[in-house]
């Protein structure tokens, strides 16, 4: 991704070095995917008007350019991918198992998609990435992942750490597990990779993902933490990862 010198924020932002790392996106892009889908109006709009069965790779790419155009791009290349999701917003709705109805476009169901992403992504930086960002630095980028959030048509969001967390911490009576959870879960925890030889590298990110989710997540999806002496493997074995990408994406 060229990073442009008119973009939504500025190369010294936190958002900057928090996105721009390959490898803590990808562990915390997968726990934002199990975090989000314990909401059930946000799994039902990917269950009734995705094709996430068939197309799993394609979607995440699709929300990693979504992520990667609002924090590099140019201004108006950022503000025309954020009105394009708003728009496709608009038009997707539906109804619950319970008869329920929900709408993609839904202020406080986006709310919950930009919390999950802001508190995975910083999480995975924390313990992977390179150099850890300090307390006034991590609301630093809470408060400017906020802007983008908001600019989706969001309602409240946080914007620090503080409130991230209550903000957490007050979603959990509207989060459920069901089948459709569990399905959902498992295809994108064991969706085939386009090349069968980094089999491996997938399982060490989307166990490095698990393991990243706060415990009462990770218990409601009813899937192990690594034991006690894999743990320590693991996430060595994604810091190893890190920074072998990092080698490889360094300008040169």
């Amino acid at each position: 991704m060229i990073r442009s010198n008119d973009a939504l924020f500025s190369p010294d932002s936190m958002i900057w070095r928090v996105h721009g790392d390959v490898a803590s996106m990808m562990v915390g892009g997968v726990s934002a995917l199990l975090l989000q889908m314990l909401r059930p109006a946000v799994l039902a709009g990917v269950w009734d008007h995705s094709n996430f069965r068939t197309d799993m790779l394609g979607r995440l790419r699709r929300t990693a350019r979504f992520i990667a155009v609002t924090t590099y791009g140019a201004r108006d290349d950022a503000q025309s991918a954020i009105a394009r999701v708003r728009s496709v917003h608009q038009h997707i709705g539906g109804t619950l198992p319970d008869g329920t109805p929900y709408r993609a476009d839904d202020p406080a169901l986006l709310a919950w998609v930009h919390i999950s992403e802001a508190w995975c992504f910083l999480a995975a930086w924390q313990r992977y990435g390179n150099n850890r960002l300090s307390p006034a630095q991590a609301d630093q980028y809470f408060d400017e992942f906020a802007d983008i959030g908001l600019a989706l048509g969001a309602g409240i969001v946080p914007r620090d750490r503080l409130a991230t967390q209550q903000a957490l911490h007050m979603a959990r009576p509207h989060l459920v597990v069901s089948d459709r959870t569990t399905e959902v879960a498992r295809l994108v925890l064991e969706h085939p990779p386009a090349n069968p030889l980094s089999i491996p590298v997938q399982r060490l990110v989307m166990q490095a993902a698990i393991d990243l989710l706060p415990t009462w997540a990770r218990e409601m999806h009813h899937l192990p933490e690594s034991p006690r002496l894999m743990g320590p493997l693991v996430v060595s074995g994604t810091r190893q990862l890190a920074r072998t990408l990092r080698w490889a994406f360094a300008d040169r």
